[in-house]
């Protein structure tokens, strides 16, 4: 005997559920990357950790921890909603409904897969930092096996960006402008986005030459690729809303940018430590602080945009604090994950890497404060959306499965 929940009709975007259970497992690494000293080295470990529990305060103690429950929790959800949406999405792809989808708009959505796989093995990187005794003695052994791996998925969006494009592109009555009234096919750049990051961090923490100049060359790829594709999915999508109107449950996409320049972001500076590595590379604090704040900036303004339409559309309180249900709700946790972290690094590596705010100051703490603040927001709202979508509907009496 089972009820119907909204999870057992399936979609894609279902994905971005595995994918912000992982930007949440980020948001606790914050903690450990920016409060944790981890001299001569780019990334905390456990080590750095121990040494905390060990003989710092008793504040950072209880951050460290908080910030261990807090992956291992997350990281742990964000695996078993990607095993649940990969299984799930097998059975759709035996369906009419998934044929129907792959002649629309809609199609695009399948690039939501990769996108959560490339999240989860950056969150599992995560995961052997914090948790795998001496994983630095062996790491640059595990770096072409990272990079293997994102090249895999990024051929796989690759592909799935191109089976899309190559269909709307000639054949165009398959593709309805009408019906492109949101920045939803900004998922393949979101997708090939997350691919790139994943493939600059073996430039930001690798000592073999190769190993960062593979890095370099294929993360730059990917980063234009995605970059080129945003600026193509914007334009139409701008132009076919300025047209029709907001599609009203694709509403959050409005946002996605925020989580791209996140992304990008970070990218930026994995591979300028890349390049430093390689000893031909040096930016001064000043401009990683001008460069972070650029994005910021960029992040607000869709911040705003975003939260507009959607105040105008009463989206939230349709979708998420009422009974209506949409899978695209999950969308809602990217941007407010994306600019918990990017606050994070404007904050340390920009306004204190500049040396225009001193660390642990009672400003410090101001700022970062609302990082902390959007982390829990989203932290409920994964909950809350998890609840909604995949746990018992209330007052409503077991039927037969079909």
């Amino acid at each position: 005997m089972s009820v119907h929940r909204p999870a057992d009709t399936y979609s894609p975007l279902y994905f971005l559920a595995s994918l912000g259970a992982g930007g949440l497992t980020v948001t606790f690494f914050m903690y450990l990357m920016f409060w944790v000293p981890h001299t001569g080295r780019p990334v905390p470990l456990l080590s750095d950790i121990l040494t905390i529990f060990e003989t710092g305060p008793v504040t950072l103690k209880i951050a460290a921890l908080i910030a261990m429950l807090g992956i291992a929790s997350f990281a742990i959800l964000n695996v078993a909603l990607l095993v649940w949406n990969l299984r799930a999405y097998s059975a759709f792809r035996q369906t009419e409904a998934y044929n129907t989808l792959m002649q629309s708009n809609g199609q695009s959505a399948t690039l939501a897969m990769p996108l959560a796989m490339a999240m989860t093995v950056n969150a599992m990187f995560i995961v052997g930092l914090v948790f795998v005794p001496g994983l630095w003695s062996v790491v640059e052994y595990l770096f072409p096996l990272a990079v293997l791996a994102f090249l895999g998925i990024g051929t796989l969006a690759l592909i799935q960006t191109g089976n899309f494009l190559g269909r709307a592109l000639t054949h165009p009555e398959a593709f309805s402008i009408e019906g492109h009234n949101s920045f939803a096919q900004m998922m393949p750049a979101f997708a090939l986005s997350m691919v790139a990051v994943g493939l600059a961090a073996p430039a930001a923490m690798s000592h073999t030459p190769a190993i960062i100049g593979l890095s370099l060359v294929a993360s730059t790829f990917f980063a234009i690729a995605a970059v080129i594709y945003a600026l193509f999915a914007a334009i139409t999508g701008l132009n076919a809303m300025l047209t029709h109107g907001t599609a009203r449950e694709a509403g959050p996409t409005l946002m996605v940018i925020i989580p791209i320049m996140t992304v990008l972001g970070i990218l930026s500076l994995r591979q300028t430590h890349g390049l430093d590595g390689l000893g031909d590379g040096h930016t001064a604090a000043s401009d990683t602080f001008l460069f972070l704040t650029r994005l910021l900036s960029i992040q607000l303004v869709f911040l705003g945009l975003g939260l507009v339409v959607l105040r105008r559309q009463n989206y939230f309180a349709d979708f998420v604090f009422d009974s209506k249900t949409s899978p695209g709700s999950y969308a809602l946790v990217c941007p407010g994950v994306a600019l918990s972290v990017l606050i994070q690094f404007w904050v340390n590596k920009g306004l204190v890497g500049a040396g225009l705010l001193d660390k642990f100051s009672p400003t410090y703490w101001a700022i970062t404060l609302i990082a902390l603040a959007l982390q829990a927001a989203m932290v409920t709202l994964v909950l809350r959306l998890n609840r909604q979508h995949f746990g018992r509907p209330k007052g409503h009496a077991a039927v037969p499965a079909e």
